[in-house]
């Protein structure tokens, strides 16, 4: 049962009760209750707690009903509520591919829960077997990222199931760059799996990393607890009306998916021809991880020419790479005019 993974604090929390909630189902036009400015309408007030109407609008895209959505500042505060939900502080671990997205071991440590973390094989395959191995009764909640960052590899289904069938703890699988994938999101699984929690995001395919805006998908019941425990108004009114926007212009979007798997799909063979690059990885995000030389002094070497990629030397499994995301046409295009000018 679900509740015997919470943490006991959390299921007898009771939640702070907004202003907005005391009158929820009535109408009303005169509003006295929470201490708000008579003036500047609509920004004068707090914004909907639980982002009704944008859930909605959402549910239609997402093909997840709408009880089943939690929106955060960010995918972090997602990720960060798993752990204030479900894992108890000095007594509980986690279990992580590794390498994989930082913030999961940054949030372990500030809520003191052990990280343990098991590293993919040399072509970034994970192993559901090696994972479960490194589960104990104190293992709460295990990570996936796919397409994993920095990696940019789909990890496999059939590992992915089997440890969503034998795991019997929260799985997160974090989709954010599972937009430019081919694969059938996790979400569309919710019902097969309810101890799975699937992440995604604005900041990527939605191009909007600016509102900072993140999505949970996950049974009503963990998205219950998640909503139990947010900060009242954590997701603010221009955010949530700059995501109606968007998901009012969906072919937009699209557009804007399509454009990067093209360039993601032209930038390969390129890099693959300069004397610099030992090896571009197999993708299915928004970025390639790029085996090069000296990934140290070709990243200063970029810098100085104004170039900014993600250099990756120091990770796990990533030995002289550098990540590089798909930029436009131009922005491409000068970055692969730089490296072929580069000179050891």
């Amino acid at each position: 049962m679900l509740e015997n993974l919470v943490r006991k604090n959390i299921l007898a929390l009771k939640p702070y009760s907004c202003a907005r909630d005391e009158f929820k189902g009535r109408e009303a036009h005169v509003f006295l209750d929470a201490n708000e400015s008579a003036y500047n309408t609509p920004y004068n007030r707090y914004p909907d707690p639980l982002q009704e109407a944008l859930k909605k609008d959402l549910s239609q895209i997402k093909g997840v009903a709408p009880g089943k959505i939690f929106l955060g500042n960010g995918s972090d505060e997602a990720i960060d509520l798993v752990y204030r939900v479900f894992c108890e502080p000095g007594v509980d671990n986690v279990v992580a591919i590794e390498p994989t997205y930082g913030m999961y071991k940054v949030c372990a440590d500030i809520n003191n829960v052990e990280y343990r973390s098991v590293c993919l094989s040399a072509d970034y395959a994970m192993s559901a077997e090696a994972l479960l191995q490194a589960c104990d009764e104190h293992t709460k909640v295990v990570w996936i990222c796919s397409p994993n960052n920095p990696t940019g590899n789909d990890m496999d289904r059939r590992e992915l199931q089997k440890l969503l069938l034998e795991f019997k703890g929260i799985v997160v699988v974090d989709e954010a760059y599972g937009d430019f994938s081919d694969l059938r999101p996790m979400r569309s699984f919710l019902d097969h799996f309810p101890r799975m929690i699937v992440l995604n995001t604005f900041s990527k395919a939605w191009a909007s990393a600016g509102i900072r805006l993140g999505m949970a998908f996950a049974s009503e019941e963990i998205i219950g607890l998640f909503n139990k425990v947010k900060y009242p108004y954590n997701v603010n009114l221009l955010t949530q009306e700059k995501a109606r926007e968007l998901l009012a212009d969906m072919q937009k979007v699209e557009r804007w998916v399509n454009e990067v798997r093209y360039e993601r799909k032209h930038m390969i063979p390129c890099l693959m021809e300069l004397p610099v690059v030992k090896k571009v990885y197999p993708s299915a995000a928004n970025f390639l991880l790029v085996q090069v030389t000296d990934a140290d002094a070709i990243y200063a070497y970029l810098v100085d020419r104004g170039i900014i990629v993600r250099n990756r030397n120091r990770v796990t499994l990533c030995q002289n790479a550098l990540r590089i995301t798909v930029g436009s046409k131009t922005e491409n295009n000068e970055l692969l005019g730089a490296l072929r000018s580069y000179r050891r």
